[in-house]
């Protein structure tokens, strides 16, 4: 009976990570598939708006020149950042579905950066096909990157709730009055 649960709470971890899984790609190819002047004006706007929080966090008024060199120098870095958050949410969904079956170790590890890399150079090679754009390998490295953050924000995760719940146990151990000799 414990063995089927077990292997059914396995089972609905995988399916929800899968889920979220196929839901994150839909996301990332329907940005890939934006030619050069969408993509350029959405990264545009994301700046801007960045630019005004800030500006409205400063408790000055920018002038209008000023926030636009802000938002054209900010574009690019958030873009980038953008890619290594999509990928090291990958990271995470990827390890999280194969954790429930491999073993938790190099072999995990490796699986699931070479999933993220191989995603991430399918990403690139479908920009090939989008007018403006064009496949990078840096992307491909900075995307890898953010999958393997993304894995080791798990296994960080992972490592701090096993020691808090081991915390746990000692301490209502220790508060546990010893049971009767037989």
């Amino acid at each position: 009976m414990k063995t089927s649960r077990k292997i059914s709470k396995r089972v609905m971890v995988s399916v929800g990570a899968g889920i979220m899984l196929a839901l994150l790609y839909g996301i990332i190819f329907r940005f890939s598939a934006q030619d050069a002047d969408e993509s350029g004006s959405l990264s545009r706007a994301v700046s801007e708006k960045c630019v005004e929080v800030i500006s409205s966090l400063s408790g000055r008024q920018w002038s209008l020149e000023r926030k636009e060199q802000w938002a054209e120098y900010l574009e690019h870095p958030i873009r980038k950042m953008a890619h290594f958050t999509e990928y090291a949410c990958m990271g995470v969904l990827v390890y999280v579905l194969w954790s429930q079956w491999v073993k938790r170790g190099k072999a995990l590890y490796v699986l699931t950066v070479a999933w993220v890399a191989v995603s991430a150079a399918a990403d690139e090679f479908h920009q090939l096909f989008v007018p403006g754009r064009d496949g990078n390998l840096r992307d491909v490295c900075l995307d890898t990157l953010g999958g393997a953050a993304g894995m080791l924000f798990c296994i960080l995760a992972g490592k701090i709730l096993l020691r808090r719940r081991r915390r746990i146990t000692s301490e209502c151990g220790a508060n546990t009055p010893p049971t009767p000799e037989a």
